[in-house]
């Protein structure tokens, strides 16, 4: 008897026990699901709140200077800086929920009364501020000269100041290239005319001073070349090319001799193809850069020019990019149109003959190159 009663009492003790212990899981539960609801209702109200204006009833108005190539989140960064927005990731992912991505660069006017939507719009419609200061436009395909003498015309600075930094090696080397990882020893060969040449990339550029120094045009536009470098990223590791300045230099040509996108992927194709075959890529366009000269015709002397840009007597490609090329260039040299083509003839009204073989070539230049001549003439 004695033996079943202390079996009955432990049987109770334990039945206590998983009693209790089912008890506080109730507890548990209950008290987790309550936070989960709680959570979501906080998580709905702080997103909810983030995206009302910061301040309804504000009357400022702050100047707001968006860089070239700035993605969402760097956007939301500098409106939380200069208290135009409450929270700068809400700022993020609702840009991403919203598929909200072409923002134009430049200063702008904005206010702490602005909902998050109407942020986006004046953003986006690029309507900048009519009291900012400097506005440079650089068309694609320009030389480092040419862009110098551009900055020159808009600002207090002579062409040749402009052109001392754009050679400079040793302050290129301290200033630029430890904040751009782009920029490698390569562009530091003395060979190479200017060591930014191919690495400013071609856009409309803003500032809020009217003269802004060297530096700040140059590393505004350095920043666009990283942001658009950033989206090709794994095509120019896995490219043919394999590097940034091959493909910069590829690009470069191509901008050069190609007016479309059509004629930029199949030039590529063809400057590709001849690189294969170990042929020289014969382009007059880097015999002109070469003399330092852009001219319609190409004579012999210019061809025959001893340079490492001449790719006329030197085989692949030249020491480095022959002007500035554009995001379509970009695209053409890692993405190029397949062919059995190994030549190309433009015409002055813009049109590029391709060919397979040299005899056919010939024929093509034979046919047409008094048009070339006839505009000399002119």
């Amino acid at each position: 008897m004695s033996q079943t009663n202390d079996r009955w009492n432990q049987w109770m003790e334990q039945s206590e026990e998983a009693r209790l212990v089912r008890r506080i899981a109730a507890v548990v539960v209950s008290a987790v699901l309550v936070l989960i609801v709680a959570g979501g209702l906080f998580a709905t109200y702080y997103v909810q709140r983030a995206l009302k204006p910061l301040n309804a009833d504000s009357k400022q108005q702050k100047v707001v200077t968006i860089p070239t190539g700035s993605s969402a989140a760097e956007i939301g960064r500098i409106l939380k800086d200069k208290g135009i927005i409450r929270n700068a990731t809400v700022f993020r992912f609702y840009c991403k929920y919203k598929n909200e991505h072409d923002f134009k660069a430049g200063v702008y006017r904005l206010s702490p009364s602005m909902s998050i939507d109407q942020i986006i719009k004046a953003i986006e419609s690029g309507r900048t501020y009519a009291g900012a200061g400097l506005t440079l436009t650089i068309p694609e395909g320009l030389w480092v000269e040419d862009i110098a003498a551009r900055i020159a015309a808009k600002t207090k600075y002579s062409k040749d100041e402009i052109l001392n930094v754009m050679k400079d090696r040793a302050y290129i080397k301290t200033h630029f290239m430890k904040d751009y990882p782009f920029l490698n020893d390569v562009i530091l060969d003395k060979q190479i005319k200017y060591p930014l040449e191919g690495y400013l990339f071609p856009a409309t550029y803003r500032f809020t001073k009217k003269n802004p120094s060297i530096d700040e045009i140059i590393k505004q536009m350095l920043d666009k070349t990283q942001a658009v470098l950033g989206k090709y990223q794994d095509d120019i590791a896995n490219s043919r090319l394999g590097s940034v300045h091959k493909v910069l230099t590829m690009a470069s040509l191509v901008e050069a001799e190609a007016k479309n996108d059509t004629d930029r992927r199949l030039i590529a194709g063809v400057f590709y193809n001849r690189l294969k075959k170990g042929m020289p890529l014969q382009s007059d366009m880097t015999a002109l850069y070469a003399v330092g000269k852009r001219k319609a015709h190409v004579t012999f002397k210019d061809t025959g020019q001893s340079s490492p840009y001449n790719t006329y007597l030197h085989k692949n490609l030249p020491v480095g990019p022959i002007d500035n090329p554009g995001e379509a260039s970009l695209r053409a040299v890692l993405h190029p149109t397949p062919s059995d083509y190994l030549y190309f003839y433009a015409r002055p009204n813009g049109e590029i003959l391709y060919a397979k073989t040299l005899k056919e070539h010939q024929a093509n230049i034979k046919k047409y190159k008094k048009e070339w001549a006839k505009l000399k003439e002119e």
